[in-house]
């Protein structure tokens, strides 16, 4: 008797590729990261990811079929393109779904944005659960939130409820096209934190968002730019938050590393600002929650096309402590 299929789950972010191999009720088999080699252009990274993942499956389940595929990405995924995905170069134009679908045949596929895989990981198994109206707050390469209402999270008509990175930021900018404008997540992302500070070194050397938190202990230039940073994060946090009203929000992506920098300002602002002020919490799985939303993805799909593994199992702990290869 041939053994039963696995799933996959596969989260294609800025910086990094991650990849989980689960049994169909979403037990973990294996789980590993890649860096994404974004700045080779998007076929590259896209077959990077890839091969990641077949050497995963090969060592974590030889000569298992796969019987569903689910996908996280940054931008709006569809069959033939991604929409707003400036990331990496060249991603808009990948056919994503047409793409994994040859990759691994006969699997089912499910497509999500990242921020929307996070927060319907958060809302079933994490710090969202029970949590109506909620909000995920994706604080990582790029910026980007999730809005949970009626027990799902929120779609919009083209896939971009929630795409705060697209915010208009001062009075100006009304009436502006997009391409002539700055957008909020050229300023208020780790990619913008990043560059920014590069202008505040000695020798204009280029540090990661973290490195820029704590740098800014003893920088006083640096200190400023995280001041104003937080302090204009914070003015889009509290107007998403008077508009939905939510119980929670919860805060995902790598930026958390530095809660202890961006809470105090983000929660004086909610407190001061906004009329019932939500709880404002670190999500459960602050840097997996994308991939666990898209193995949770396809632990749904195997279940539709015929692959049953019982209830979903998915790790109570962070996918990063799963099993090595």
């Amino acid at each position: 008797m041939a053994d039963s299929p696995v799933v996959l789950g596969l989260d294609f972010g800025g910086t990094k590729i991650a990849m989980a191999v689960c049994e169909p009720d979403g037990e973990l088999r294996a789980s590993t990261t890649v860096s994404s080699g974004g700045e080779l252009g998007a076929r590259a990274t896209f077959q990077r990811g890839i091969m990641a993942a077949r050497e995963v499956l090969a060592a974590a389940a030889p000569g298992r079929e796969v019987a569903a595929v689910g996908v996280s990405t940054f931008g709006i995924p569809f069959d033939d393109r991604v929409e707003l995905a400036p990331t990496i170069e060249g991603w808009g134009d990948l056919p994503l779904g047409h793409e994994v679908r040859s990759a691994f045949p006969g699997a089912e596929v499910r497509l999500v944005t990242d921020a929307k895989a996070a927060a319907e990981a958060e809302l079933r198994w994490g710090a969202l659960a029970g949590c109506d109206p909620a909000i995920y707050l994706n604080l990582g390469t790029g910026l980007s939130a999730a809005i949970v209402a009626g027990g799902k999270v929120l779609n919009g008509s083209d896939g971009a409820a929630g795409e705060i990175g697209y915010n208009l930021r001062v009075p100006s900018d009304v009436g502006i096209p997009l391409a002539a404008r700055t957008m909020l997540e050229d300023m208020i992302s780790g990619q913008a934190l990043a560059r920014r500070a590069a202008g505040h070194t000695a020798r204009g050397e280029t540090m990661g968002a973290a490195e820029v938190f704590e740098a800014g202990r003893d920088a006083p230039g640096l200190d400023r730019l995280l001041n104003d940073f937080v302090t204009e994060l914070a003015f889009h946090v509290v107007n998403l938050a008077i508009a939905i009203n939510p119980v929670r929000i919860a805060v995902g992506g790598g930026m958390v590393r530095s809660w202890d920098r961006l809470r105090p300002g983000l929660q004086d602002a909610l407190t001061a600002g906004v009329p019932f002020p939500p709880e404002l919490v670190v999500a459960r799985f602050p840097s997996d929650a994308p991939l666990i939303g898209a193995v949770g993805l396809a632990v749904d799909a195997a279940r539709e096309g015929g692959v049953h593994g019982g209830g979903v199992r998915l790790p109570a702990v962070s996918l990063s402590e799963g099993l090595p290869l």
